[in-house]
């Protein structure tokens, strides 16, 4: 197991590879495994990176993202251009029904809102509009509506774990109530456990994915 210091060692390390980042405006800090990330950044697309470069660090049991976004100049832009630029973008995606997503702006916030049938079309239209000028957050309010039934799909997901060789199946415990699947057990990494979580969301009709995972 590593030691705090060998951990943030790592992560700083890992923020340097990042290309789109420049590490020298992140702070690292780490305790009992728990990553801190602070100082300030140019845009919400450089936050985010920073958040998923010091998720792959194995190591890491959890993450506080304590990072500011401070527009320069040349990137601040009012919210109607950005609502604009926003829904001009979710217009050209064509695995989105028509006017199945709408936005709101607020002081370069963006909140999402609608329907769709599928996890990965929540995270694709997040992903859409994380990296507009001027952005400065993304809050993702965009709803899941059921498409097929939910009888089969604990044995379904076991089988997709499998078949991708994610976890030991002997430690983890799926559970579905209704449109919603919690996961219980062991996994031995910060990594295995998001990309567990992954192949829950990618069933279709699942609304909430309860993570009661720990991590060996």
């Amino acid at each position: 197991m590593k030691t705090d210091l060998q951990l943030q060692k790592d992560v700083m390390a890992e923020l340097a590879w990042e290309p789109s980042l420049n590490p020298t405006e992140i702070g690292t800090a780490v305790k009992q495994g728990i990553v801190t990330l602070t100082g300030h950044v140019n845009s919400f697309s450089e936050k985010w990176s920073a958040e998923v470069a010091a998720r792959r660090v194995a190591g890491v049991k959890a993450l506080a993202i304590e990072l500011e976004v401070n527009l320069p100049g040349a990137s601040q832009r009012n919210d109607i251009d950005i609502a604009r630029s926003a829904e001009n973008v979710l217009s050209w995606m064509n695995y989105l029904p028509i006017n199945a997503v709408t936005v709101s702006c607020e002081n370069g916030w963006l909140t999402l809102f609608g329907e769709v049938q599928w996890e990965y079309q929540r995270k694709e239209v997040t992903g859409a509009v994380r990296h507009l000028l001027g952005v400065t957050g993304v809050s993702n309010q965009i709803l899941i509506r059921p498409g097929v039934s939910l009888k089969l799909l604990k044995t379904e997901i076991e089988s997709a774990l499998k078949r991708q060789a994610l976890v030991d199946l002997e430690h983890i415990l799926i559970e579905i109530h209704g449109n919603a699947v919690t996961l219980s057990g062991k996994v031995n990494s910060v990594t295995e456990q998001e990309l567990t979580k992954q192949v829950v969301w990618r069933s279709p009709g699942v609304h909430n994915v309860i993570d009661h995972l720990t991590i060996a």
